[in-house]
């Protein structure tokens, strides 16, 4: 069983904190980096070892890290980062999400309780499909975007690199969102 390194402590870290916890044994939660440190100095008992510029010391304990943080932007910064000095980026699937064995997950991604990722969906790197959100089948997700929770994207859709779908925000069946774009929370866009 691998030890995971979380970058982040706040509310996403803490909420794939606990879908590792509760995974059944493929990684164990080996503790936390956060530049609010040193408060807090721990979460749930877990250490936080420090500031993400402390990284590379931790890298001695394990290799495998996964950014938890929601701003695409930052999330994609500090995995470039971790892959410069030599870490590996886990990828954190919560026991109650469904992901079809045709789909593909890029590496760093998080997907959430009651998420869906179904068959022959496409995640890039760093994605986060957060919880109750919908890739339905042949959808493509590109490099760190973010479905915020109840999100869904209908068959055949695209959401560009970088681009977030805020809470309870669809997309038609084909629809293709442009990189970085922002869908405010409820928007929906038709085919």
């Amino acid at each position: 069983m691998s030890g995971v390194l979380i970058v982040g402590a706040g509310g996403h870290g803490r909420s794939v904190a606990e879908a590792i916890l509760l995974g059944g044994g493929e990684y164990r939660l080996a503790g936390f980096l956060d530049d609010n440190w040193p408060d807090p100095r721990d979460v749930w008992g877990y250490p936080v070892f420090g500031k993400f510029s402390d990284l590379e010391s931790c890298l001695g304990h394990t290799r495998l890290v996964i950014v938890a943080i929601g701003n695409n932007a930052t999330r994609e910064r500090l995995q470039a980062r971790i892959l410069a000095a030599g870490g590996e980026l886990a990828t954190i699937i919560h026991p109650a999400a469904t992901v079809s064995p045709r789909a593909v997950l890029g590496t760093g991604c998080a997907v959430m309780a009651g998420a869906i990722v179904g068959t022959e969906a496409r995640l890039g790197q760093g994605v986060i499909v957060n919880c109750n959100a919908t890739v339905d089948h042949h959808c493509t997700v590109g490099d760190f975007g973010h479905l915020g929770v109840g999100a869904c994207m209908a068959g055949g859709s695209v959401l560009g690199h970088g681009a977030w779908m805020q809470a309870g925000a669809a997309i038609g069946y084909g629809v293709k969102v442009a990189p970085g774009e922002v869908l405010a929370p409820g928007a929906a866009l038709p085919a």
